[in-house]
């Protein structure tokens, strides 16, 4: 056909579709977004390289000098005239090297709590929204008192529960499971509260009802029908649940109930820092908090971006 340029009849490759898809056309055009994204992306990178940045590995005792403990950022020791960029805690361990490798921690237990938390409400949601009746009231109203309570005191009996089952040679090296259950455990109230009103509206539509007459299973309903039309709100849910995740990690390891102390978080070392606030180390509690700060701060500005570009009403 003449006028057309035979290159623009081609197909699209997939990465071209996902450029210039809406969501990464709304990325695009969202300076805070983008910032938020580079920020996690950075923090990220660098926990995930963290043997490889980290001048020290600060879990090492044999690498740990107490003598340059307590030596502000960027000051030759007294004693040895090591100099540290943030600083060393009171057993002389890099804070630089201390935030990378709590990170890692942080990260890991918080995607690990949010990948739980919503497997068990997508599929409770789903099956409280398909099946309707006794089923539905009964997960409902278990949602309902969970809902009454705070997550984090929640968080507090399932973990303090569990590590009563677990031996005691056992505990330490459980701890970051445990934990994982105890934040998963929740949270999950809010994904199957929005999967099951999701579901509840997509089984009365025309397509279920098709795979119904053909004599398809509800569990193949469920997954390949209903399940892709309601991750939309999920996705949204999981972001934001992802900052959480990891403040409730910080949270209960700040408290002393979190991960082992051979295995420190962002919450574990906030702890430390905090004990010697007052007397001047005032660099072993800013850094770390800084570092929580960020990415938490980071993640939620992507779930309120993720929130907005899939919200048709806005587009």
């Amino acid at each position: 056909m003449a006028g057309i340029d035979p290159e623009q009849m081609k197909p699209r490759g997939r990465i071209y579709r996902m450029w210039d898809s809406d969501i990464a056309w709304s990325f695009r055009h969202s300076p805070v977004a983008m910032l938020a994204g580079l920020v996690a992306l950075i923090i990220v990178l660098a926990a995930a390289l963290a043997p490889w940045i980290a001048p020290f590995n600060p879990y090492d005792p044999a690498l740990l000098n107490l003598m340059d403990g307590f030596t502000p950022p960027m000051t030759p020791n007294a004693f040895t005239g090591n100099t540290y960029w943030l600083g060393t805690d009171n057993q002389g361990r890099d804070i630089f090297s201390t935030i990378l490798y709590g990170t890692r921690i942080s990260l890991f237990v918080g995607i690990s709590a949010v990948l739980f938390a919503m497997i068990l409400g997508i599929t409770l949601g789903l099956i409280a929204g398909y099946r309707g009746g006794w089923v539905d009231s009964l997960l409902m109203r278990v949602a309902d008192v969970q809902l009454s309570f705070p997550s984090i005191l929640i968080a507090l009996l399932i973990f303090g529960v569990a590590r009563g089952f677990i031996p005691p040679a056992l505990r330490e090296t459980m701890a970051i499971w445990v934990l994982i259950v105890a934040i998963g455990l929740s949270d999950w109230v809010q994904y199957a509260r929005v999967v099951r009103g999701a579901t509840m509206v997509e089984k009365n539509k025309e397509y279920v009802q098709a795979a119904r007459v053909i004599g398809a299973h509800p569990a193949k309903i469920l997954v390949r029908h209903i399940l892709p039309n309601v991750m939309g709100p999920v996705l949204v849910i999981a972001t934001i649940g992802l900052a959480l995740a990891i403040i409730a990690e910080a949270t209960l390891s700040f408290l002393g109930v979190g991960v082992p102390p051979t295995q420190p978080s962002l919450g574990t070392l906030i702890r430390i820092g905090q004990s010697f606030l007052f007397s001047g180390e005032w660099w072993i509690l800013l850094f770390p908090a800084i570092a929580l700060l960020a990415l938490a701060l980071s993640v939620n500005l992507l779930g309120d971006w993720l929130r907005d570009a899939l919200n048709p009403r806005l587009r």
